[in-house]
């Protein structure tokens, strides 16, 4: 018999997890691509000064003791119609946050698109879909967002209609009336983080699972 690593252990216990939370949220003969393979950063780019890095089967991103650090780590694959999971934890700390940039430019280090926010609804940072502006608060009261622990992220994006669960509830249900061609085509999928208020934080994804609905998909 084979013996599971602690890693491996705990790897298997997060996707276990996962799949319990993802439930129907895609057909059952479609099969999710794993982003992350838990062992190296192997398929991503790093954009900026922030450092990331993998450990334990854990994406880890932060200023590293520096507030001033800030950037990005995006697939080197692109997308643009999607359904993706995700879990991720993050530093409690004031307005510090994060989030998952939507159709991203490859090896831009600015926002150009929509992005879902990941941070304290309490300061005004909450999960939510956000462009120039908020299109929608979504966990606005921090409702749904476990404080320090793993929460479950789902974000499905069709053309300009956006969807996002938090811990298996629907958060976000938003429409562009007016979507900017640019923001509709393929682009990567990207994690942010930089210091808010002269704070060094640190943010993690696991478990990072993609089903691509691009009609050219393969």
């Amino acid at each position: 018999m084979k013996y599971l690593t602690p890693k491996l252990a705990a790897m298997a216990l997060g996707a276990l997890s996962l799949v319990g939370l993802l439930g129907n949220s895609v057909h059952a003969d479609t099969c999710p691509e794993v982003l992350f393979n838990g062992e190296d950063l192997t398929g991503w780019t790093v954009v900026g000064s922030a450092v990331w890095r993998a450990e334990s089967g854990v994406i880890h991103g932060g200023q590293d003791g520096d507030p001033s650090r800030w950037g990005l780590i995006m697939t080197q694959e692109s997308f643009q119609d999607f359904d993706l999971n995700l879990q991720f934890k993050i530093d409690e700390h004031g307005k510090y946050n994060s989030g998952v940039y939507l159709r991203h430019g490859s090896g831009e280090s600015r926002r150009r698109g929509y992005q879902i926010n990941i941070g304290r609804g309490a300061a005004d940072e909450p999960v939510g879909l956000y462009r120039d502006e908020w299109l929608d608060k979504g966990d606005a009261t921090d409702k749904y967002r476990r404080v320090l622990e793993w929460n479950h992220l789902r974000i499905r994006a069709v053309g300009p209609h956006i969807e996002t669960w938090l811990n298996g509830t629907k958060i976000v249900d938003f429409t562009d009336p007016n979507p900017d061609p640019a923001l509709l085509k393929t682009g990567a999928i990207a994690f942010q983080t930089y210091g808010a208020e002269g704070h060094d934080g640190w943010v993690q994804f696991r478990n990072i699972r993609i089903v691509d609905l691009s009609e050219n998909a393969e």
